[in-house]
C-alpha cells in the first residue's frame, strides 16, 4: 500500500518505510501559592521548570546526535515544548505580584520504531514528571507502536518483501531514481496499515522541491506535478497487477 511521502530538494525520490509515532505529553505541577516577593521551595512554577529543564537536556542530547551526523532527525526521539500555561489572571493580563498554585506545559514527542516505548514511559514517570516533585502527567499515545504480532511498525525494503522489488522496478521504468529508504520524521496513516501487517510505503513523487511542510507558500512546480503523474501511473500499474505467491 502507498501513503504520502515528502518532497526532496534533490533529484531522487524519497521513500519511507516507517513513521515516528506521535505522543502528546501534558505535565501539570502544583505548589503553594504566595506573594511574588516570597522565596520558598517547591512552588508550582519551580517544579514545572525543573521538569522542562530535564526534558530540554534530553532534547539537546538527541539533537547533538543529529548535528554530529550520526543519525537523521527521524531516527532520534524528538521532544518539543508546544505550550506553557500558568499565572493568575488580572484584567487584561496577569497578576505580576502573585505566584500561582498550578502550572502546566505540553510537549510533542515523536518516537522512531527502533526505540523501546517502555523506556520512554519509564523516563517520563521517573525523570520528566516524577510524583515526588508534585507533578502529574497525561500521556496521549496517538496510534499504534507495534503491529498485531508485536513487531515494530516498519516495512522491509529488501528482497524479503516482494512488493518492494516491484516498487523499485516501477520507479526505474518511469525514469526515476530512489533515495535511501528512510523513517518519516512526522506521521501518516500508514502506521495503521502497518499495524495490520500490510506492507506500506510513504511516497510522493516530488523531486527538486523544497520541504515546506505547513509553511508559508508551500508549492509544487507544474513540471514536477506532471512528471509525478507519470510516475504514479507506472507505480500503481505495477503494484495493482502484481500477484504475490504464497509459500
Amino acid at each position: 500500500m502507498l501513503d504520502e511521502g515528502q518532497a526532496n530538494p534533490g533529484d531522487e525520490f524519497r521513500v519511507f518505510y516507517a513513521d515516528r509515532t506521535p505522543w502528546n505529553l501534558i505535565v501539570k505541577a502544583k505548589g503553594a501559592p504566595g506573594h511574588g516577593s516570597r522565596l520558598y521551595d517547591n512552588g508550582a512554577m519551580e517544579n514545572l521548570m525543573k521538569s522542562v529543564e530535564v526534558m530540554t537536556r534530553f532534547r539537546a542530547a538527541q539533537f547533538d546526535v543529529v548535528k554530529a551526523g550520526k543519525a537523521a532527525i527521524s531516527e532520534v526521539i524528538s521532544v518539543n515544548p508546544v505550550y506553557l500555561k500558568s499565572g493568575i489572571a488580572s484584567g487584561d493580563g496577569f497578576a505580576m505580584n502573585m505566584q500561582p498554585s498550578e502550572a502546566e506545559a505540553g510537549f510533542d514527542i515523536r518516537i522512531p520504531p527502533t526505540v523501546d516505548p517502555e523506556l520512554v514511559r519509564k523516563r517520563i514517570a521517573e525523570e520528566w514528571a516524577p510524583e515526588a516533585r508534585n507533578l502529574t502527567y497525561q500521556l496521549i499515545e496517538k496510534g499504534p507502536i507495534r503491529d498485531f504480532r508485536g513487531r515494530p511498525l516498519a516495512t522491509p525494503t529488501d528482497d524479503s518483501n516482494p512488493w518492494w522489488s516491484v516498487f523499485k522496478q516501477a520507479i526505474a521504468s518511469a525514469g526515476g531514481k530512489l533515495a535511501k529508504p528512510e523513517i518519516l520524521a512526522s506521521t501518516t496513516d500508514a502506521r495503521f496499515m502497518r499495524q495490520q501487517g500490510i506492507p506500506t510505503l510513504g511516497f510522493s513523487p516530488m523531486t527538486n522541491t523544497p520541504i515546506l511542510l505547513h509553511d508559508h507558500n508551500e508549492f509544487l512546480k507544474d513540471t514536477v506535478f506532471l512528471k509525478g503523474i507519470k510516475v504514479y501511473e507506472s507505480v500503481i500499474s505495477a503494484l495493482s497487477s502484481f500477484v504475490e505467491t504464497s509459500e
